[in-house]
């Protein structure tokens, strides 16, 4: 039996977006704000064909990707140095202060949740515009 002072489960049914400092926007989900999360934040993302993010980072925070559809291309490495393709069914780990830049360079849109350590989402997120150039458009 729970009390007043107990958390409580919450089912979201997402439907707004918002725009993230990345670039993209995100379909609400859980988080801090939605659902009190304390340690966790899970979004869902579209990245629309020829859709590219700012480059950034999460300052402490981890985040966990899952594909559900498309491709998208990830660069990432402190000069964006290393690539990699994420596809349907793969998942993607990105640790605390890792600069990445993800791009959909694909003609379909790409779909992935993604889960983040960090239950306010956007607190952690720093961008990092020095970077931009390093990647081909």
């Amino acid at each position: 039996m729970s009390s007043i002072h107990d958390p409580d489960c919450k089912l979201i049914r997402p439907s707004e977006t918002y725009a993230g400092k990345q670039g993209f926007s995100y379909i609400e989900g859980i988080s801090a704000e939605s659902a009190g999360a304390k340690g966790i934040a899970m979004m869902l993302l579209t990245v629309p064909p020829g859709g590219r993010a700012k480059a950034h980072m999460h300052e402490a925070h981890e985040t966990a990707i899952y594909v559900l559809s498309g491709e998208v291309d990830t660069y990432y490495g402190d000069r964006l140095q290393h690539f990699v393709v994420t596809k349907a069914g793969d998942m993607f780990y990105i640790p605390p202060g890792m600069p990445h830049l993800p791009v959909n360079r694909g003609k379909e849109p790409a779909v992935a949740v993604i889960a983040r350590t960090d239950p306010n989402e956007q607190e952690s997120v720093v961008l990092l515009p020095e970077l931009e150039a390093l990647v081909p458009a």
